[in-house]
């Protein structure tokens, strides 16, 4: 079967690699950032073209990925004479791995379906690492002819993509995700507190309980350095602010109280306002040390 043509819109720290396992897979890969010297950087280190617009990447390609902060920049890239439906070929497919409100996924698949085009949500879990090593986890809303049309193709990066139903079904299975983190780290900032307290070592607790039923990739990745007050990395507040705003919106939507998320959510806020909001997620605990 013929290689698609792809393009991949955003080389942050998740779609740089992304990005590098199509090309590697071998297939004719373009590229945008708004920064253009990282596009730059990216070709030369891998076999694709740099492009100056949105617009210019998606033109004659098969699929169009998107991996950029928020709704705004998605919308950004998307839309205007110089976006990425200005320069699709019918019958292409954007897929966006952003992960945004599950209105703007229902928005993005109206746009392009008037303008002859295929969308799917595709929001991602796994982090930089996961990114890094191409074993993502990737949820999907959409037509499942489309999906099946993409999912060998995501392939390349993920260890499992997964149809969840219509599209803003991905986005919000990945609420539920991000609830989940936000849950498992509130406990995990509780226990690494108790276990200091009572003169336990820390890595040794890890050791031991990662192979039960607490054990978590949280616990595995995160606990060591929460105990050694290390958050100059991974997974920023910043971004998960934003996404467990979603979720919030979408409870709302729904009529549930979510009273955890809100916890967490507000103690975030709190740390926000102390300047840590570049930090990694599990900065959490910080917001105990009171």
């Amino acid at each position: 079967m013929e290689r698609k043509t792809v393009a991949f819109v955003g080389l942050g720290v998740m779609g740089y690699p992304m990005a590098g396992f199509l090309s590697k897979a071998g297939y004719s890969t373009k590229v945008y950032n708004r920064t253009y010297s990282k596009a730059q950087k990216w070709q030369d280190e891998y076999q694709g073209i740099a492009c100056e617009t949105p617009k210019q990447a998606a033109q004659e390609c098969d699929i169009v990925f998107v991996c950029v902060g928020n709704d705004n920049d998605v919308r950004s890239v998307v839309y205007g004479e110089e976006g990425i439906l200005a320069g699709m070929k019918p019958g292409a497919i954007l897929v966006d791995h952003t992960t945004t409100s599950a209105n703007l996924a229902v928005e993005l698949a109206e746009a392009a379906q008037k303008a002859g085009n295929e969308f799917i949500d595709a929001p991602v879990s796994g982090g930089q690492a996961g990114a890094e090593n191409g074993v993502l986890t990737i949820m999907c809303g959409g037509d499942s002819a489309i999906f099946d049309q993409v999912a060998p193709v995501m392939d390349v990066y993920a260890k499992q993509a997964t149809l969840l139903g219509e599209n803003g079904q991905g986005q919000r299975c990945k609420m539920v995700n991000q609830i989940c983190i936000a849950g498992v780290l509130q406990g995990l900032s509780e226990a690494i507190q108790l276990a200091q307290q009572s003169g336990l070592d820390i890595e040794q607790v890890v050791n031991t309980l990662k192979h039960g039923a607490a054990g978590s990739w949280q616990m595995e990745n995160r606990a060591t350095t929460m105990a050694q007050d290390k958050f100059d990395f991974g997974f920023a507040i910043d971004w998960m602010r934003k996404d467990l705003g979603f979720c919030l919106e979408e409870a709302q939507r729904v009529g549930l109280d979510l009273p955890l998320t809100q916890q967490v959510d507000q103690r975030y806020a709190e740390l926000q306002a102390q300047g840590l909001g570049r930090m990694d997620t599990s900065v959490l605990i910080k917001a105990l040390n009171k």
